[in-house]
């Protein structure tokens, strides 16, 4: 089960918030019945990862033959580019 983090727009709104996450989890837990649904990365361009959209925020994993991996949570603003290189070693845990 996934634990997640109080967010930035929890000081907005706390029920925004626990809305946001909750919708996240749901997603990130749905993953594995049809983990081929989400896009290629862009910035990645390897399709063993994907990524699904929750409002604003990306869900990025990595498919193997064994688990699916959620290797990111980032806001759809941030770029992601800078992340790459931990993404990848992430996966490789």
């Amino acid at each position: 089960m996934l634990k997640p983090s109080p967010s930035i727009i929890e000081r907005d709104s706390s029920y925004y918030a626990q809305a946001v996450v909750s919708r996240i989890v749901s997603l990130a837990e749905s993953i594995p019945d049809q983990p081929e649904l989400g896009r290629v990365v862009p910035e990645i361009q390897n399709p063993n990862y994907r990524e699904r959209f929750v409002h604003k925020y990306r869900i990025i994993y990595h498919i193997n033959p064994e688990h699916i991996l959620v290797v990111a949570v980032i806001h759809g603003s941030r770029q992601l580019e800078p992340l790459v290189g931990r993404i990848h070693s992430v996966q490789e845990i």
